[in-house]
């Protein structure tokens, strides 16, 4: 069987400020919901605007860039992939849901708020700052090996 892809790209807007905690291991954890919206035309012809909601989960470096820089209002990107958890609630016994975006990168938009200027926080010259939480590759860094003209095959 062929492995499939589970991968998102987000860009919206945050919902309210981010929940900041550490699991037992200490591992910092961010949750906050991003607004995506789309634009459709209705049944009579008029744009409208479909909100809508996601839950993002971001860990460890990537956390802790959102509890330093990410408010509700600011505009990020985010790649990342879907899970759904499960769990049977405590009270009813219910079977209960919730799907969200484990975020693997995080790219802030746009300037800081309150007039301080076009920068996010000197982490970038130009108006966005990426952050990837992946793992470097082990892939064989070749960057202090000179390249002649004998090297390039035509």
């Amino acid at each position: 069987m062929a492995k499939g892809v589970n991968k998102v790209f987000l860009l919206g807007n945050v919902g309210k400020d981010p929940e900041i905690r550490s699991t037992a291991g200490g591992m910092t954890v961010a949750s906050f919901s991003l607004a995506t919206a789309d634009r459709q035309k209705d049944a009579q012809g008029n744009w409208a605007d479909k909100t809508e909601w996601h839950n993002i989960v971001c860990f460890q470096r990537t956390a802790e860039v959102v509890r330093d820089y990410v408010k509700k209002g600011s505009q990020i990107l985010i790649e990342g992939k879907i899970q759904t958890r499960s769990w049977d609630d405590k009270t009813s016994g219910e079977k209960k849901y919730k799907t969200e975006i484990l975020c693997n990168e995080l790219t802030l938009l746009g300037g800081k708020s309150g007039g301080e200027g076009a920068s996010t926080g000197g982490y970038s010259k130009s108006n966005t700052a990426s952050y990837d939480q992946r793992t470097p590759s082990s892939q064989p860094d070749y960057a202090d090996v000179g390249i002649t003209d004998d090297d390039i095959p035509f």
